[in-house]
């Protein structure tokens, strides 16, 4: 696995987006996006792994205040 983590900033710092990106063998297979506020897939592989990440509360909490920790 390799994740990456990636600020967007939309009108100087007015508007932030966070995207964390996780590979395998290369692949993005899932990502969380800060305006959608929970993990998607990209491929199939993905399906598992956001539906398990999603249902942890605690880590989607982390995971949204992580735009001002990473970005601001």
């Amino acid at each position: 696995f390799l994740g990456k983590f990636e600020c967007h900033f939309f009108n100087g710092t007015e508007q932030v987006r966070l995207l964390e990106r996780q590979y395998y063998n290369g692949e993005e297979f899932v990502r969380f996006d800060s305006d959608v506020g929970e993990y998607r897939a990209v491929t199939e592989l993905g399906r598992p792994v956001a539906k398990d990440w999603n249902s942890q509360k605690d880590l989607l909490e982390q995971r949204r205040a992580e735009v001002d920790t990473y970005c601001r």
